[in-house]
């Protein structure tokens, strides 16, 4: 099975040289993924949103997503997301883990990263 790789077009995927999606081995592995806005829930549905994105390229979707990685800054502002969360995987949760961290500029106040299982097909 050859190897797939999935840019958006991000600035720091030129700079640091990553793509934001790899399909390989049935399953797609989307990068650690910020979005803009002013707010964390506005950057969590940006974040999703580009990630959908990739998802669609690669003939996945969200119900697809088998294990997802939250990274912010404040552990305190990961409960204002949940709703989004849960809208978006609710009747298909994925394993799941919440990390805080430092993100690589302080404007994000959340990364996400998951990884999909392809559909057969």
């Amino acid at each position: 099975m050859a190897i797939k790789r999935i840019s958006s077009g991000g600035p720091f995927e030129a700079k640091i040289g990553y793509c934001r999606a790899v399909v390989a081995g049935g399953f797609v592995h989307v990068a650690g993924t910020v979005g803009e806005g002013a707010t964390v829930q506005d950057q969590c549905r940006a974040a999703l949103a580009t990630i959908e994105k990739a998802l669609a390229e690669a003939g996945a979707s969200f119900p697809d997503v088998v294990r997802v990685n939250y990274y912010l800054p404040d552990a305190t502002e990961f409960e204002p997301c949940w709703p989004i969360l849960l809208e978006t995987f609710g009747a298909n949760p994925p394993a799941a883990t919440m990390i805080e961290c430092n993100l690589i500029d302080p404007k994000f106040r959340i990364e996400i990263e998951l990884t999909a299982h392809l559909p057969a097909g």
